[in-house]
Parts: C-alpha cells; structure tokens; sequence
C-alpha cells in the first residue's frame, strides 16, 4: 500500500491536509482472500479511511492553533500574599501551560502609584523560582519571557478598569489574536470586594464568547448573616460560575488526595469506611506561632472562624461524603459536599472547648492600644466535636481540632477504626506491622510535624492502597521515626514525587476551571449555618488560659462522653496574677429559688436545657420502675427544639421503649408542614430514639383530609385516646413554654375554652397565624404529676416579671392558672429571661 499528502484549500480559506492510500499489489489478509478484491467490492471504505485519516490529521494540526488571549489580573499585587505565594503559582501556571495554545499577560495591580507600584511588584517577581528538575538556562529564558508578559496598573477608579479593558482589547486586536478569558484575583480584604466587582462588572468584562473568572480569598463574613450579605453582593455583580471562593488547603497535595484516594481504594474502603468500622476521625491543624502582629484580624475572626470554620470543615466533608461514581464531575462531588453539610448535626455549647494563650491579651492591649483593664474572649484554640446523623456516619464521632502556641507544627486527616481483635500472645512474637491488633488507621499527613511532607499512610494490616505511580512514591524508611505511637514501618507510606505549592495547585485549577477545588455560595452557607449557632455561645464564655507551647503539658487535653466535650483537666483557680474582672457567664451554672411558690431552676442556655433533660431522664427512670410506662407531653415552638436534641444525643440511659409521647398542643396544618409541632418531634427527636412508633400519639388535626373540622371531632378522639392508654389522665410529665402574652399550650388570654369545665382537649384561636389549634385544656394539665414549664430569651423577661406579681388570673394570663392539683411545677429559665 502507498501513500500520497497533499494540502487542500477550503471554501473559508482554511488549509487542511489530506491523504490519498492505494495498493500498489494485491495483499492477502489472514483469511486467505486478496484485499484488492475486497476494496474493489466495498468502494465505500475508501471514502471512511480517507475521511478519519484527514480527521485525525487535522485533530493534531488544530491542537497546536491557538486557542485564545487571556489575560489574568492581580489585586494587590504588592501585598504579603502576593508575594509569598500567588506571583509564584502564576509564574508556575505560565510554565505549565506556555506552547499548549494560549498566550498569556499578567496584569498586577493595586491603589498604590504606578512608579512606586512597579518598584513594588518588580521586588516581588525577583523571588521567582523554577522547579528543581529545570535546567537553568530554560529557566532563565521562561523567567524572562514572564517578566515581559507582567506589568503594573494602578487600579482606583472606574475608568482605570475601563482603560485596562481597552489596552487588553488593543492587544489582543494588534497580535491577531482571539480573547479567551480573563481572571481577576482578588488578594484584597473583603470590604473592598463590592466596589471592584462594581467596577469589574460595568467596565472591564470581557466581550462576547470569552469567559470570566473572579477568584475571592478568605475571609467570606463572621457569620451566617454577613456571609449571607456578602455573597448577594458579589452574586448582583458576578454569576455563580464565575466566582471562585479560594480556600487554600482543598490546595494541599494531602487533602487533594482524599477524593481521588477513596475512589482508587473503593474496593477495599467499601466494606470499611462507616459508622461499623470506624472508631473516629480526627481533623487537626496545629501551630507553634502565636497571633502576634495579627492581633487586628485574630480580635475579629479568632480560631474557628479562621481555621475549622474553612480549612477543616472542607477536609470533613471530603472525607465524610457519599462518593459519587464519578469523582471527575464537579456538580456530583459539590452535590454530595452540600448533602453532608445538610446532616450535621447542630452544634451545642458543650460541643466544643476553647482555650487562649497566656501573651495574648497582652498583645491584644498592646497592638490595638486597648485600656489595662481590657480582657479578650477571643479563642486562639478551639476543639470541637461534630457528629453526622445519616446511615454512614452516625454515632462516629469527628474531632476538629486547631490552635496557636501549641507544642507542634503540623497537619493531618487520621481515620482511626475499631479493633475487635485480641491476641493472646504478648507483642513480642506479633507479626511485625501486620497484627491485627496492632492500629489499625489511614492517615492523609497535611505536613510539617515529624514527616516534614505530605504523605498518605495506611496501617499495613488493614490493606495495601493504591495511588497513582506518576505523582505518589513510597516513603523511604526513616529508622527510629514514629506516628502516632507506632513505627513508620507499620504503614504502607507515600509522599509525592514533586511536591508542589498549594496556590500554584488552585490556580492551576481556577484555570482548568475546576470549581470542585473552591467553595460555592451554596456550600459556603451551609457551613456557616452550621458554625454560627456555636459562635454566638461562645461570644461571652472565657476561654481557659494555657501558657503555651511545651509548658501546656495536659492542660488543653479533652474528652468526649455523651455527646458532650470537656477539659479532662480542671482549670486552675489562676493560671496568671491579674486585676478582677467582671464574673463571666461561664462562673454560673445552675441557680436554685423560688418563683410564684414552686421550685425555679436558672441557668445559661446549655446547662438549663441539660438540666430539664437529666430531670425527665430521671422522671422517666421513676415512672417506669413504678408502673412500666411513662408518659410525656411536650409542648411546639422553637425553645423544645433544643430539648430535644439534647434527649436525642446525651441521654442513653432513657426507657425510649417504655415512653409514651404526646402532644400539647397543635396548630391546624397537615402533620408534614414545617410548622407543625409534630414535626419538630419528628425531625429533631424520633429518628434518632427508639420510641415504638405505636407509642407515639400526635394530635388528630387532619381527618378525612380536612384541618380541625368541627364534625370529625379530633380534639374528642384525642381525649378518648389519653383517658383509655393514661391512667386517671394524669401524665407524667407536661413540658410547656411561656408566650409574652402570657398563654401557655395553646390557651391564650380570653380564651372561651380550655381554661375550667371538664373538657380535656379543646380547639382554640390564636392571635397569630396559624390561628386554629389544638390544646390540652387547663384542667388537664393541671392532673399531672409533674409540670416543667420552660422560659428562655430577653424577650420574656417582660413577661416573666408581670407574671411574679399577679395571682391566679388564667383569663388574663393562662400560664397563672398551671399548678397540678396533686403534683409539682417546677420552673427552667435561662438568666435573660430570668435577670435581663
């Protein structure tokens, strides 16, 4: 066979190569018959071969043509994140992708001058550098070739963004070329984030069929609110594809392995990585350096706001996350991120304990030349204990754990599994690194610590992992070096054959447009969600003082029980001499009295709502013992909310087998709506305890698909319900709240039923919308044997001194009428309600 090439001119002009075969004798195939014969009776193939080999031709031809101008924007081109890390991902980008078809300009920017702003940026591209395995004088030449690509702009005003837009327009024009994209990297504080993006969106957007990629550093808000704010700014100027929100450890080779790691072991992580296995996961970022010289920005944002928050609640959900079938698609991995966030389960405040170093409020009064008497709050460590309540994970407990002026430097993702072996014969004659009592843990190692690197360590009696050859090597051994008690020859260990910066990783990534590297608004949100309930606990709780570094000792060791986080430690009386200071709200915990005659219990929020669960545990314990059953009637609204996780996740010792669980009160909506009472019980208590689902008894508001119609007579049916499975109708115990008008259940002032007669479930109105409901009449719950009333929030303090004063007046205040005719009302309020 031969074979011709000739170049072919298309009706555009375009020039593409083309190739003619033929055979030049017969040939005879392996079947024995002549392929010239065979050509002739099928003409048509001709045609298919002479069409792929041109395809393919042309294939190769247009991946050198080039594919388009981008230009890529620096602000703050002259600041310290600039020039410790983002020049030099940039510089590593341009020598990654230089001859694969686009050309670049770097644009470095910032408000300072443009003389003193050039000597700036100058400065800071000197530092460059070129992989070690690069010869120099390539280097040199790439280096140069980058320096004349890079120049400074001063960018203030509108018409800067516009005169930057036409000189990139002007140059693309005057080189013949076609604009691809352009990104803007904001190294900017996030105050300043409006007014760029404004000034991006109005007057310096690339035109038509070019892309545009903005990419945000943290910060992104304090808060569920400001974060909120924030991100409907940015989304008024930017669309959601075009932002990317940088979070610089989804970077870290370690971290960006997790995913990939999990998807090329699935075979074997299958079968072990959940709740049966695992025995917990550990998430820690430790650091020797203090906040000095950062004290500004470390009063405003502290420990989680800065570290887990972010870094360490991105690493959670990568390794807590469903893995989708495919880890290449980014809208499967974000999907399957936003699923885990959506099963955490909310953080109390004993979830959590937070500490500060000795120096830094000193450095605090000293730096923001703040008065002597000032003492600080803001936590500089923080621990914190997070579950998730789906099938995979829940019962495993994730220790989240940061802090500054620690003992070490280092990083790491530690996935410790249960061991049911037990080897009868002592350690000396187990099979060395492969006893199946030995640990057993894979452990994603961030860096620095005793390894110096990132390395990815599995236990080599659990399995022998896969990574991929071109850019994982195993670890050479290094003698008398240990991990977490055991020997590095007890792991199959890698460390990547070319480590790499994290930004040069992420601007890479911004680049390739692979948004599963960066937080979306969506996902962002959700974590703020999640973390701000926390934070507002922690605004006044004093964090324990430790000196820092090795003198720390055990001071900041913890531990976990019940769902519960503490200090294994006491805190000494006074760690450092000082002036008194005002009592903080952690100096109080459980305050005893008397309120309108009956027992009052007050506390701060967490202990109040510990306290009332240990009180029902306890009368649920009694009442079981007595007669075999308790039953409970709890009130709606969103103080229970609270209660009721508490039950839920640190109460295991409570006879769920033997309660009966009642309703209240109810609003007239089908038992599905969100406000529903019943599904706060449902959502926030029954999936997570075992209540026999006969024993559970919501309200009948919804009969013969109608809402609380007279002629179904639901509240009847409920009363028949209580008077036949509660004996002499006397619950156990009735759980209610306190509105700031005073009613309590659903009985509110003036009320025509519900407060006397012999009726023992009534229908009401509400002055609010819903305003049909369903209630236990007043007499009812005054037959029980113990009543809690519970009154948290400023809000009530109002109501809760107006009703000290008066007497028994239900018509005018339903909550004077309760007092169980035979049994006892004990007051829970928290101290806002209590004291203001």
């Amino acid at each position: 066979m031969s074979a011709s090439l000739a170049w072919v001119k298309t009706r555009t002009g375009t020039l593409i190569l083309t190739q003619t075969l033929w055979l030049a004798k017969p040939v005879l195939t392996p079947f024995g018959m002549l392929a010239e014969p065979f050509f002739k009776r099928q003409p048509g193939f001709w045609k298919v071969l002479t069409v792929a080999t041109c395809m393919a031709v042309l294939g190769c031809l247009q991946a050198q043509e080039p594919q388009g101008h981008v230009s890529i924007i620096l602000l703050g081109a002259t600041g310290d994140l600039a020039k410790k890390y983002l020049w030099q991902g940039l510089f590593q980008l341009y020598l990654d992708e230089v001859g694969k078809g686009h050309s670049f300009s770097f644009h470095g920017a910032a408000l300072t001058d443009p003389q003193k702003g050039q000597q700036l940026m100058a400065k800071a591209l000197e530092t460059l550098s070129c992989p070690a395995d690069m010869v120099p004088s390539h280097c040199a030449e790439r280096k140069d070739q980058f320096l004349q690509l890079s120049q400074y702009r001063q960018l203030k005003t509108a018409a800067d963004y516009s005169a930057l837009s036409r000189d990139i327009e002007a140059h693309v024009q005057h080189k013949g070329l076609r604009e691809a994209g352009r990104i803007f990297y904001f190294s900017v504080p996030p105050f300043a984030y409006a007014d760029i993006a404004r000034n991006i969106n109005s007057s310096c957007r690339p035109g038509p069929g070019a892309w545009l990629r903005v990419a945000l550093e943290k910060p992104f808000g304090q808060d569920y609110r400001s974060a909120q704010e924030l991100a409907t700014e940015l989304g008024s100027f930017f669309q959601e594809e075009e932002m990317y929100r940088v979070d610089h450890y989804l970077g870290k080779q370690a971290v960006a392995q997790i995913l990939p790691f999990r998807d090329q072991n699935r075979q074997a992580l299958d079968r072990l990585w959940d709740r049966h296995h695992v025995e917990r996961v550990e998430i820690v970022m430790k650091e020797t350096v203090d906040a000095e010289g950062r004290t500004s920005f470390y009063e405003e944002y502290g420990v989680i706001r800065d570290v887990l928050q972010n870094h360490l609640t991105e690493i959670l959900t990568l390794v807590a996350m469903e893995l989708p079938r495919q880890v290449s698609s980014v809208e499967a991995v974000l999907q399957h991120k936003l699923q885990t966030f959506q099963a955490l389960r909310v953080l109390q405040r004993t979830s959590a304990v937070v500490g500060q170093y000795q120096a830094y409020g000193e450095q605090v009064r000293r730096e923001l030349q703040k008065p002597g008497s000032f003492q600080s709050l803001t936590p500089t460590f923080a621990g914190v204990l997070v579950y998730i309540d789906n099938p995979r994970w829940e019962g495993v407990p994730f220790i989240l754990l940061s802090g500054k002026a620690l003992d070490e430097r280092v990083g790491y993702v530690r996935v410790l599994f249960r061991n049911q072996a037990h080897c009868v014969q002592s350690e000396t004659h187990w099979a060395a690194s492969r006893s199946q009592c030995l640990p057993r843990q894979v452990i994603f190692y961030i860096g620095h610590g005793a390894l110096g690197s990132p390395a990815v360590l599995v236990s080599r009696n659990l399995f022998s992992p896969s990574l991929p050859s071109e850019s994982w090597q195993e670890l050479q051994g290094q003698p008398g070096l240990r991990l977490f008690g055991r020997p590095l020859s007890d792991f199959y260990a890698y460390r990547p054959v070319k480590e790499l910066d994290a930004y040069s990783i992420l601007i890479s990534h911004l680049f390739h447009h692979r948004k599963d590297s960066f937080i979306t608004t969506e996902n962002l949100l959700a974590s703020w969600l999640f973390w701000t309930p926390l934070l507002d606990s922690l605004a006044h709780e004093a964090p324990r003082v430790y000196p820092g570094g090795a003198e720390n000792g055990h001071l900041l060791d913890f531990e976990f029980s019940g769902g519960q986080l503490s200090f294994s430690q006491q805190q000494p009386e006074q760690l450092v001499p000082g002036p008194g200071s005002a009592p903080m709200p952690s100096d109080f915990q459980v305050f005893r009295s008397k309120y309108r005659d009956s027992p009052l219990i007050s506390a701060w929020p967490d202990e109040l709502i510990s306290k009332l669960a240990s009180d029902i545990e306890a009368s649920a314990v009694r009442a079981v013992q007595r007669s075999g059953e308790f039953h409970l009637a709890l009130s709606g609204g969103s103080s229970p909310i609270a209660l009721f996780q508490q039950l839920a996740h640190g109460h295991y010792s409570f006879p769920w087998a033997h309660t009966h669980l009642w309703l209240v009160d109810e609003r007239c909506v089908p038992l599905s709506d969100p406000e529903s009472n019943f599904q706060g019980l449902q959502v926030h208590l029954l999936p997570r305890v075992r209540v026999p689902h006969y024993n559970v008894h919501p309200m009948p508001v919804q009969l013969r698909r109608r809402l609380c119609a007279e002629e179904d007579q639901g509240a009847q049916l409920y009363a028949a319900e209580i008077s036949a499975l509660v004996t002499n109708s006397s619950f156990d115990l009735v759980v209610l709240g306190m509105g700031i008008d005073g009613h309590t259940a659903s009985l509110f002032p003036q009320s025509p039923a519900g407060l006397d007669g012999e009726q023992l479930v009534v229908m009401t109105r509400s002055p609010s919308q819903p305003h049909d409901r369903m209630s236990l009449s007043l007499p009812l719950i005054n037959r029980a044997k113990r009543v809690a009333v519970l009154v948290m929030g400023k809000m009530k303090r109002e109501i809760t001194l107006l009703v000290s004063r008066v007497g028994r007046e239900p018509r005018k205040w339903p909550i004077s009428g309760v007092l169980p005719s035979s049994g006892q009302l004990v007051w829970y309020m928290d101290y806002e309600a209590f004291l203001g």
